[in-house]
């Protein structure tokens, strides 16, 4: 095997392989024989098709499986002869004929930078820490009630929280929208689920009465009659309902799972899901901190552009499947938006492997063990779920990459120089609290 490199950038390589013809044709005609020996085709006893039939009938397809497996076979050999390390898989170009003996093809891809020693000892590094307290717990059982909520249709006028069923119409310049009729809108006034000025208008107002409030639509209002304009609003409540909250009783705790142990095992069942949130909470904000602090470090560094590309163009995909789940039908993946999030995340996945690398990080066992029986007691039959991940090897794998940047997180924190921040258990689950990895 011959093999030549070319660079066509700082990270771009052009290799071009040959290998002797006579390999490729030796393969062909192993398969090629051990079909005739195998393939049953009508008109024929087995073991007696006519290899000029077997030609005919599958040469192409054979050939085609055997050019391919070369490639795969040597391309692995040729980087590993170069010393390269390929970031992505390579472009393939090849006639899939042989050249004055020789079976020829280019492969282009990128490789991985040359990092060099990673040192995290001058990192600043924060470790976020919190506790689920009484108040936490407390806090999330009242959350649990409103999620529960029942509404009861109440004669009174409207008050802060009531749903309140409503009809309305608008004013501007004289014309009326709609036209004929009025619109028939709800909301949980003092939600912000509806304009403000429309639910704190509707608060005092009994079932029948009318009240005009001016309005100011926003540019993007779904109606473009009304969009960017001031309007009166006229509005009509037609049901006014009060949120009746739940007991804290057997059917209440049942409706969790919880059948056993009273309001005391109900408690201690809704802490441990507070615990589970909250550790993945405090990894999150510091995995981001540790990565965004890792990756500032390193930046001058280059990064594979095809990787690079192709994280943006799964998260556009996302963000676009997520805009068409909420309705937008038209949205589109555009990757530009994403590419500098993308670079972020390649740029950490790069220096976190190579950080494992340098300092021999393997998967802890018992850990992923732990992470395993913490994802499955979320479950009403954890056996199952354990299971599941035993028999499905790709869903073992993310695990298992999970497992180990845990890993490498904690380590990086423990050789860098670390400072604890005290958080409340509502700032350590905030929203946005971390940066995206």
């Amino acid at each position: 095997m011959h093999v030549s490199v070319e660079s066509l950038g700082s990270l771009q390589r052009k290799m071009t392989v040959s290998v002797p013809a006579e390999q490729l044709e030796s393969q062909i005609r192993t398969r090629l024989g051990e079909l005739s020996r195998s393939v049953r085709i009508k008109g024929f006893r087995p073991g007696k098709v006519p290899p000029k039939v077997i030609e005919q009938r599958f040469g192409a397809q054979v050939r085609n499986e055997a050019v391919g497996e070369l490639i795969r076979n040597s391309f692995g050999e040729a980087v590993r002869q170069e010393n390269l390390r390929p970031a992505v898989a390579p472009a393939i170009e090849t006639s899939g004929a042989a050249e004055d003996g020789q079976f020829r093809y280019v492969a282009t891809f990128d490789v991985m930078p040359e990092i060099g020693t990673i040192d995290v000892s001058g990192l600043k590094v924060s470790r976020p820490v919190a506790t689920v307290e009484d108040s936490d717990v407390d806090a999330m059982i009242e959350t649990l009630r409103q999620q529960r909520r029942s509404l009861h249709e109440v004669e009174r006028a409207a008050q802060a929280g009531d749903m309140v069923l409503f009809e309305s119409f608008a004013e501007v310049d004289g014309q009326r929208h709609p036209a004929e009729g009025m619109e028939r809108s709800g909301a949980v006034l003092g939600s912000g689920a509806m304009f403000k000025d429309i639910e704190d208008g509707l608060v005092g107002l009994a079932k029948g009465a009318e009240k005009t409030l001016d309005i100011s639509f926003p540019d993007n209002y779904r109606d473009a009659a009304l969009a960017g304009r001031a309007a009166r609003v006229t509005v009509k409540p037609v049901r006014i309902s009060e949120a009746v909250l739940p007991e804290v009783d057997e059917a209440f705790m049942a409706s969790f799972g919880v059948t056993e142990g009273g309001v005391d095992g109900f408690r201690r069942e809704v802490r441990a899901n507070l615990e589970r949130e909250l550790r993945g909470a405090l990894m999150a904000r510091l995995k981001g901190d540790v990565a965004s602090k890792l990756v500032e470090a390193h930046s001058h560094l280059e990064f594979p552009r095809q990787m690079v590309e192709a994280e943006a163009r799964a998260l556009a995909e996302q963000a676009a499947r997520q805009a068409q789940n909420q309705g937008n039908k038209d949205a589109q993946a555009d990757p530009a938006p994403f590419m500098e999030m993308a670079r972020h995340r390649v740029a950490a996945t790069v220096l976190l492997g190579e950080l494992a690398r340098q300092n021999d990080i393997k998967l802890d066992r018992e850990r992923l063990n732990e992470m395993l029986a913490t994802i499955a007691s979320t479950y009403e039959n954890p056996m199952e779920v354990i299971e599941l991940y035993g028999r499905d090897p790709q869903m073992m794998q993310s695990l298992e990459g999970r497992v180990i940047e845990d890993q490498l997180i904690d380590w990086i924190a423990d050789h860098a120089e670390l400072t604890v921040q005290t958080l409340s258990f509502a700032e350590a689950v905030r929203p946005g609290g971390a940066p995206a990895v």
